[in-house]
């Protein structure tokens, strides 16, 4: 595939994320946009539903349709599947029939533990996928998945990950996990329901206890590293469009040094082109931060010691590392690309 074009459909095309992957798309030299769905919003063009995009050459020949016109673009190589939680489960039987390989950016089929799903996603419990869905991190999975079906992560969780992989792949910390987890606006989706006035100014707590992201982390220390941790996972919601910044806490065995924490981190992320860890920060700008991420698609991570107590920054854009630009970077490996391929390494700032 890698030789020809990559025919994509996006599902649920008019949301942030769905949108987001249009654009990044748009600039991707091996990828043809052969269908974009969406249902409230069928038969606009792309610019005029995301006016973010209209001034691209393409945006005003692009027309959104609905799903069930899936079938008449003929088949694609790559389905995204950017719905609202909830939807993807009653919508996979056609898309599978269309598409050779469907990546859920959603949430429906992350987990797999049937108590989790049925207390988080309780759509999908009712409507549970024909095949098993693999769960895919480009960066820490072991291997590309050969499965037709795959799901990326979430946006909150693989920051945790990303933030916590380094401890428990090399057994440097206890089981005792807290994190902070903070997010901007558009984590909420296109039909957040969140006034602007009470966002402006504010950083308010989101939720506490109980967050759906929680058991993915876990799930996910799990599969990678071996280690059951026990995690007390909060989130709250920031001033700000884009971007994620989870601060974790973690207490070292007996006998582990700051070093050796240095040395797990830089090992875990040699050769990622997309998870940069800070070297040594000495100041507060030296620390991940969301104007050195937002915009493209690095993960910034890093990691503090003193004593027996180890703090773990990670930040990235929620909409690209944490959604769309993760899940291109999961197709271009899954099409035998150079996993870079369009995607940008820089940020947007001021």
């Amino acid at each position: 595939m890698a030789d020809q074009k990559i025919r994509v459909a996006v599902i649920g095309a008019s949301g942030y994320t769905g949108g987001e992957v249009i654009r990044l798309l748009l600039e991707h030299p091996g990828v043809e946009l052969a269908f974009l769905s969406a249902e409230r919003n069928a038969g606009a063009t792309v610019g005029s539903v995301h006016p973010w995009l209209r001034n691209h050459p393409r945006a005003g020949s692009l027309t959104l349709r609905p799903l069930a016109q899936l079938a008449e673009a003929g088949p694609v190589d790559v389905a995204f599947g950017c719905l609202p939680t909830g939807t993807l489960p009653e919508q996979l039987p056609l898309i599978a029939d269309n598409a050779k390989r469907v990546l859920n950016l959603g949430g429906d089929f992350r987990l797999r533990d049937g108590d989790d799903v049925r207390t988080h996603y309780p759509r999908t419990a009712a409507n549970p996928p024909s095949e098993d869905f693999a769960y895919y991190i480009p960066e820490l999975s072991p291997e590309v998945p050969q499965e037709r079906f795959i799901s990326l992560p979430g946006c909150m969780a693989v920051t945790t990950i990303y933030a916590l992989y380094p401890m428990f792949a090399a057994s440097l910390a206890t089981d005792r996990v807290v994190v902070d987890a903070k997010t901007g606006s558009t984590g909420s989706g296109r039909g957040g329901g969140e006034p602007h006035a009470e966002r402006s100014g504010n950083i308010r707590v989101h939720k506490l206890h109980g967050h759906r992201h929680a058991p993915e982390v876990q799930q996910a220390i799990a599969d990678l590293t071996g280690a059951a941790v026990d995690l007390r996972f909060s989130t709250h919601s920031l001033d700000v469009s884009r971007g994620i910044m989870v601060t974790a806490y973690t207490e070292l065995r007996d006998g582990v040094t700051a070093l050796d924490v240095k040395r797990a981190y830089a090992k875990a992320y040699l050769g990622k082109p997309f998870v940069r860890v800070r070297p040594a920060p000495k100041a507060a700008q030296d620390f991940p931060m969301l104007k050195a991420v937002v915009g493209s698609n690095v993960a910034e991570v890093a990691v503090a010691v003193r004593g027996d107590q180890c703090v773990a920054v990670a930040a990235l854009d929620n909409l690209i590392k944490g959604a769309a630009g993760q899940a291109i970077q999961a197709m271009n490996l899954i099409s035998g690309l150079d996993e870079t391929t369009g995607l940008p390494t820089t940020a947007v700032s001021p």
